[in-house]
């Protein structure tokens, strides 16, 4: 092949090259011994002198000692150009016969074999397997999201227009150009949200009466990670999944030996979140499956709706407040003959969020006589509302299940070595988002109780134990997380469903 005759031909070159340099030192060699034969006898040296010293060596043969050392310099240097010529050339013809799809192009034995391995890296070139489209999801769900949406671009949620003094936002130049440059962090949000949507699609039908509610949450825990292709605080849960019941209204999950099963006569409300590089997807819905709950539900989906209507840029807290109570307290539910006004639940708010922060400082009040504060261009907000046919106002109760670390908790002094190590666990877990018990087990955590007693004395940690109206009572839930983009307020979170 052209590789090989060209790497031939520069060895011949070299060993040319090498010849002229041993030519001088033969022929002075020759030159010397012919001069000795022709000498005459006088000239030899007298027996008296054959003791003497041996003369010095003649000039000649200097030189043909320092002749030979460099003819054979020369000839080594013409072997290893040769064998680098050589190994080029099969390295060569080895790329291109594995172009070409030629078997056994780089020769055969010991070259043909190095050719290749210089080549490719080894005897046979691994061909790059590329992952096709994802098939259907599986039971229970194991294909993430992302492998559904190749392009990496995530559907948007619903868009709604800003209104009166803001209207002009819709067809602004300057801020459409200000969304471009965070559009990789909507991307995000967005496809945390479908992972959300997803997972409320596989529960749907699993959610029955008669399930233990800690199955219940293990089960959507697991199809939240898997889906959402959890990694570390990188990508994953947000909170431990709420299913809080009837008078219960938030922060009641099932810990470990808890075996309270759903009924048909239950309300339950199911609270869970999503993550991805910190960005908090807070989304809640309410299960009732007797019909008779079904004004309670409505009458909370409906103001919960007309807070994310009210909710924009410059819109006061207290007014977003104002528009959840007028709605929320027209309507009236009929239970066992009796009726009962649906009240707003006062002392629960939603709230702003920012990365890893599920409370990120603004509460957004259900109630009207509540902040002034305004909303603001580029935030985010849970806007949740709590509807009860009770006093409408909600104490803590029960065992708590629910905790996070303190956000602005420097550094505490902790006595207790058991504290030191369960909050090394906490940060390389969870960082400041919410946990529960039962995610304590599963990574391995056992007789904590009294360290994270410590961790939450010290104010490291902060507990969160149900919140729970008067007994016997019905509380429901509804909740969206909307993002006020300079253009438009998009609920990211919304669904087919709700």
């Amino acid at each position: 092949m052209a590789g090989a005759e060209a790497a031939n031909g520069t060895a011949a070159a070299a060993a040319a090259a090498a010849k002229p340099a041993a030519e001088p030192a033969a022929a002075a060699v020759a030159a010397e011994a012919k001069a000795a034969a022709d000498a005459p006898a006088d000239a030899a040296t007298p027996a008296a002198d054959a003791d003497a010293p041996a003369p010095p060596p003649t000039a000649a043969a200097e030189v043909t000692e320092e002749d030979k050392a460099a003819a054979a310099a020369a000839r080594k240097r013409a072997k290893n150009q040769r064998k680098k010529a050589n190994k080029k050339a099969n390295a060569a013809a080895a790329a291109e016969a594995a172009a070409s799809g030629e078997p056994g192009a780089a020769g055969g034995g010991r070259d043909g074999a190095a050719a290749a391995a210089a080549a490719g890296g080894g005897g046979k070139k691994k061909k790059s397997k590329k992952k096709g489209p994802p098939g259907p999801q599986t039971d229970p769900p194991t294909i993430p999201v992302h492998r559904y949406f190749p392009s990496g671009v995530f559907p948007e949620g619903e868009i709604q227009h800003y209104r009166d003094d803001n209207a002009y936002r819709t067809s602004s130049a300057e801020l459409r150009e200000r969304e471009r440059l965070e559009s990789d962090m909507v991307n995000t949000v967005r496809q945390a949200s479908e992972v959300h949507r997803q997972v409320r699609a596989y529960m749907k039908d699993y959610i029955k009466p008669g399930v233990k509610l800690i199955d219940m949450c293990q089960r959507l825990e697991d199809a939240n990670r898997a889906l959402v292709d959890a990694k570390g605080l990188e990508a994953g849960i947000a909170f431990p999944t709420g299913c809080s019941l009837n008078h219960v209204a938030a922060h009641y999950t099932p810990n470990s030996g808890d075996d309270t099963v759903l009924s048909y006569d239950d309300v339950m409300k199911v609270d869970f979140g999503t993550q991805i590089n910190g960005r908090i997807i807070d989304c809640a819905w309410t299960v009732a499956f007797n019909p008779r709950y079904d004004p309670l539900v409505e009458a909370v989906r409906e103001a919960t709706n007309a807070g994310i209507a009210t909710a924009g840029i410059d819109v006061r807290l207290c007014d977003v407040g104002e528009a959840v109570q007028e709605v929320m307290e027209s309507h009236e539910v009929e239970l066992d003959g009796k009726t009962f006004p649906i009240k707003c639940v006062r002392n629960l708010n939603g709230h702003s969020i920012a990365p890893y922060q599920i409370h990120a400082g603004k509460s957004v009040p259900i109630v009207k006589g509540g902040e002034a504060t305004k909303m603001e261009e580029g935030e985010f907000f849970a806007i949740e509302t709590f509807g009860s046919t009770g006093k409408g106002y909600v104490r803590e109760d029960y065992e708590c299940s629910h905790y996070m670390k303190n956000f602005d908790a420097g550094h505490v002094p902790l006595r207790l070595p058991r504290a030191r190590s369960l909050l090394a666990t906490i940060d390389r877990e969870f960082g400041t988002l919410a946990f529960c018990r039962r995610f304590l087990d599963r990574v391995g955590e056992t007789k904590y109780l009294m360290g994270l007693k410590a961790l939450c004395d010290a104010g490291v940690v902060d507990p969160y134990p149900p919140l729970c109206d008067t007994r016997g009572c019905y509380t429901a839930q509804f909740e969206h997380t909307i993002l006020l983009r300079p253009t438009c307020k998009e609920v990211l979170s919304r669904g087919d469903d709700y």
